[in-house]
């Protein structure tokens, strides 16, 4: 059986350590790697809101909008939109591709703002 309010502190506080994280990768200038621990951090705290929502382990998969939809959040168009837009990030920090996604410090910055914004909404209804 598990333990529904320790697998969310769990995830919760992952989530916190990840998004610590990429706010320093940020700042030492290793921009990929900040976007990839901010998609971390917000895949976790989506986690914690499987487990909320099924009182099971979440699936290990990394596709934000596959896991807000597994947690039955109520999202809005926009945010919908961001969680498959920062999907990107994920797949640029597992995967070598031909083709990088051009990514400079203000892209950085900004996107940082946006998954914090998402992060403190998410984490407010845990």
């Amino acid at each position: 059986m598990v333990d529904v309010p320790k697998q969310i502190e769990y995830w919760r506080t992952s989530s916190d350590e990840d998004f610590a994280a990429a706010q320093s990768l940020l700042e030492k200038g290793h921009l990929r790697h900040s976007l990839f621990f901010a998609h971390l951090a917000i895949e976790k705290i989506l986690k914690a809101h499987v487990t909320k929502q099924t009182k099971d382990i979440p699936p290990r998969i990394h596709n934000l909008v596959r896991l807000a939809k597994l947690a039955q959040l109520n999202l809005n168009q926009d945010q919908l939109e961001f969680l498959r837009e920062f999907n990107l990030y994920q797949l640029e920090g597992r995967y070598h591709d031909d083709k990088p996604v051009p990514i400079d410090t203000g892209l950085t910055q900004k996107e940082i703002l946006r998954a914090e914004k998402m992060l403190i909404w998410l984490m407010t209804r845990l």
